[in-house]
């Protein structure tokens, strides 16, 4: 097969989270176990971090890969979704498998894939596996694709568990409460491994200070350890200062992701590194603020507060759940701007009301939808829009509301695009 034709099979013959939802989802371990074991089990070949969490989870994994990479480890990173190459799923010191690894995997182990009829995800992960094994990378940052328990990537035996943190999302799957949501991530802890917690809640904490305990594992919250002050933006950068205490253990930190909701997860990728440490790794304070400054230079990261344009400024940002919306317009809210013109396309089996009820009523909104099957038909969004105050046209693709935006907006306009990971990844 071509490479074109491999990504077809993959995205057509199994079944895809993305595209069709929970009907692609997997009950148990299964399929990923031997998948594993039928490629000799890569996973036990490398070390590994487990990041897991509702939101965040993306960007702490990144952060922490680039922080490795300038610590001079061969460093793997696995992440979904991917934005606009399904190679950026799959990375080794931030270069995207090649090609020609992802066509050889599949076709190998093609005759296995049929007999198993795994999904989509448990492909990937078996495949990003069995390639950083055999590029013997030094340790691998793995992020969680969906809740943490009955996650293909939870075969693995990490060095280190982090959490970023808990909210509602992907309720038909994990829970309606967040505390059965807790008890979903809560599954990569594993025996006598640290974890680290990025943000303590009154609802969560005892469900996990009860699974470390049961498992001998030391647990830390990051937000009760440490803290952050003195932060602003320096043109293209965040800067911030973190604290153990009254002492400052890094003054100045130059984060390259800017969204301020990176603030939060600062604190679980700082922990984290001092848990490492804790546990032998020599990691530098050099390689924390050089990592820290060039995160997107050095893994490739997108759609994290990510400016597009200048005059008029267009920014997107992948926050699409309760929580991820409340961050935006945190930001948005931060930016200077004459009017807003929001491009927003949204999935259906989303909080959808929820979410346009913190919508601001005086912005202006371009109703669009993604390309793919789970997405929002355009006249339901702009109708339940419409039906608590907030105003627009719709537009057949995204591509079509953001020259709308582009055509209608004054220099001095914010046009920001977002409501879902997927047409974040249109517009880029």
């Amino acid at each position: 097969m071509t490479y074109s034709q491999t990504l077809d099979y993959l995205y057509n013959r199994l079944p895809m989270f993305t595209r069709i939802g929970a009907a692609a989802m997997k009950k148990d371990l299964h399929n990923t176990l031997v998948l594993c074991q039928a490629l000799d089990d890569p996973q036990n070949k490398f070390k590994s971090i487990h990041i897991g969490g509702t939101n965040g989870k993306g960007s702490s994994s990144h952060m922490l890969a680039a922080i490795l990479q300038k610590t001079g480890y061969k460093t793997g990173l696995y992440t979904s979704p991917h934005l606009k190459d399904f190679r950026e799923r799959i990375r080794i010191n931030g270069a995207m498998i090649p090609t020609s690894s992802v066509i050889d995997f599949t076709s190998e182990q093609q005759n296995l894939i049929e007999t198993i009829q795994p999904s989509f995800f448990e492909v990937t992960v078996a495949m990003a596996f069995s390639w950083f094994a055999q590029e013997k990378v030094d340790i691998a940052v793995i992020e969680v694709g969906l809740g943490g328990r009955l996650d293909s990537t939870n075969i693995i035996q990490p060095e280190l568990s982090l959490i970023t943190n808990i909210s509602l999302d992907h309720t038909n799957l994990l829970g309606h409460t967040v505390q059965e949501i807790a008890v979903e991530k809560a599954g990569i802890i594993k025996k006598e491994i640290p974890v680290v917690i990025g943000e303590s809640q009154l609802e969560t904490d005892e469900i996990f200070n009860a699974k470390a305990s049961s498992l001998s594992s030391q647990i830390i919250f990051a937000d009760q350890a440490l803290s952050v002050s003195n932060s602003y933006k320096d043109g293209r950068l965040l800067v911030t200062s973190v604290y153990q205490g009254s002492n400052c253990m890094f003054k100045d930190l130059r984060l390259q992701l800017t969204g301020t909701y990176q603030l939060k997860n600062i604190l679980g990728v700082i922990q984290s590194v001092l848990t490492m440490r804790d546990s032998g790794y020599d990691i530098p304070d050099t390689a924390v603020r050089e990592g820290l400054a060039a995160t997107t230079d050095l893994t490739g990261l997108q759609g994290r507060w990510q400016t597009l344009q200048e005059n008029p400024l267009i920014i997107c940002d992948t926050g699409h759940n309760l929580a991820g919306i409340k961050e935006v317009l945190d930001n948005i809210n931060q930016t200077p701007h004459k009017k807003l013109r929001f491009v927003i396309g949204m999935l259906s089996d989303k909080d959808v009301t929820s979410v346009l009820q913190l919508l601001p009523a005086d912005a202006l909104y371009y109703f669009c939808q993604p390309d793919l099957e789970r997405a929002l038909p355009v006249a339901e969004l702009k109708k339940s829009a419409n039906e608590i105050g907030l105003q627009g046209e719709l537009y057949q693709s995204v591509e079509l509301a953001i020259n709308a935006a582009k055509a209608d907006a004054d220099t001095a306009d914010l046009i920001f695009i977002g409501g879902s990971t997927f047409v974040v990844a249109e517009a880029l």
